[in-house]
């Protein structure tokens, strides 16, 4: 999963140790003044006079000095420098943007990896590797956990029967992920109810009632064209009469251009008030997923997002994309074709799994 710009981002570190070792090489001391003996420790430049020293060891925090950077290798330390990182910042770009990364927040990766690391420095029995590892982790991490909370705990404290209603456009698995969830949610002791709000598509009906009946669940529906605010409400009386835990709202799949399907939406709110709305696309839309979050978002007010087809994503722009763009997060990844195939979704352990280099 995201093997493509795992790939990218073990190029970035190497684009980096390349660099700094190049530094080492034009920083190091004659072969008459060894690093680490006294006199490389010790020596300063013969022929400067005391102003022109104490400007150059100043120097700018951006911008060492080459009086800082020698001093700084006859100590044992490496300063990383603004032309370290310029080229490799630039393939990080280009590569987080061929990932379907979405600008903005390819851009705030880009300057919270900057400001990590210009003007730091290392032992050199330390690698470069480790800092760029370092910073890239906290750089995506910044922008995967934006908004994120514990989807499990608020089910659990929340008041029953909970209502989630989910939308999208169509052909996303967004059905699929509703009965995913069903079982997931049966898995931690939770009971649920299906409410079939896509009235407007022919077959939805038959689709759903599938999903219901291998689970073993009930199903609330009406015929289609009716109302889906009445069929979703009239699943959440089903759930207080009978002490159901959960109630999974379909709604019809929908462009946020679709003003009619978006009224439906508009309703439901009104009419149901649900807990949270999710949001479900496919991870392998990447820049279209993330496009659509946030338009979905702007009009709907979504509470969260499942990526489905995760499994088959090399990019993960969306994965990457999503939660920074609309502020709320991804709360599950999709990740085949059975029930059992759906993973709650943990921003430290995808920033992990994008950096381990095994």
């Amino acid at each position: 999963m995201f093997d493509g710009l795992k790939d990218k981002l073990s190029g970035f570190r190497e684009d980096v140790e390349e660099s700094t070792e190049a530094e080492e090489d034009a920083a190091a001391p004659d072969e008459a003044a060894p690093a680490g003996s006294d006199a490389a420790a010790t020596a300063e430049p013969a022929e400067v006079d005391a102003d022109e020293s104490d400007a150059d060891e100043s120097g700018s925090d951006d911008e060492p000095s080459t009086f800082q950077r020698a001093k700084a290798f006859a100590t044992g330390r490496i300063i990383i420098e603004e032309e370290d990182l310029e080229e490799p910042l630039w393939n990080l770009e280009m590569a987080l943007l061929e990932s379907d990364v979405e600008m903005s927040v390819a851009e705030q990766i880009l300057d919270s990896v900057r400001e990590s690391m210009l003007g730091e420095s290392r032992k050199q029995v330390e690698t470069t590797g480790e800092l760029v590892e370092s910073a890239l982790h906290d750089a995506l991490l910044d922008v995967i956990a934006v908004g994120q909370f514990d989807f499990e705990q608020r089910i659990a404290e929340a008041d029953k029967p909970v209502t989630i209603v989910f939308t999208g456009v169509n052909g996303v698995g967004k059905t699929t992920s509703i009965a995913k969830l069903s079982e997931w949610l049966a898995d931690r002791g939770y009971s649920s109810v299906l409410a079939n709000g896509d009235t407007y598509r022919a077959g939805a009906n038959e689709q759903i009632r599938e999903h219901a009946d291998r689970l073993g669940r009930d199903l609330i529906s009406h015929d289609q064209g009716g109302d889906p605010a009445a069929v979703i409400y009239d699943g959440v009386e089903y759930a207080q009469a009978n002490d159901v835990d959960v109630v999974l709202g379909d709604t019809a799949g929908r462009l946020h251009t679709s003003d009619d399907l978006m009224a439906q939406l508009e309703k439901i709110d009104r009419v149901v008030d649900p807990d949270m709305t999710l949001f479900v696309d496919e991870a392998v839309a990447g820049q279209d997923a993330v496009n659509r979050a946030k338009e979905f978002d702007d009009a709907a007010a979504i509470d969260g997002a499942i990526l489905t087809k995760a499994d088959a994503d090399s990019s993960g722009g969306a994965a990457i994309s999503v939660a920074y763009v609309t502020g709320k997060p991804i709360l599950f990844l999709g990740t085949g074709q059975g029930y059992d195939d759906i993973t709650l979704f943990d921003p430290e352990d995808l920033v992990e799994s994008l950096l381990d280099e095994e």
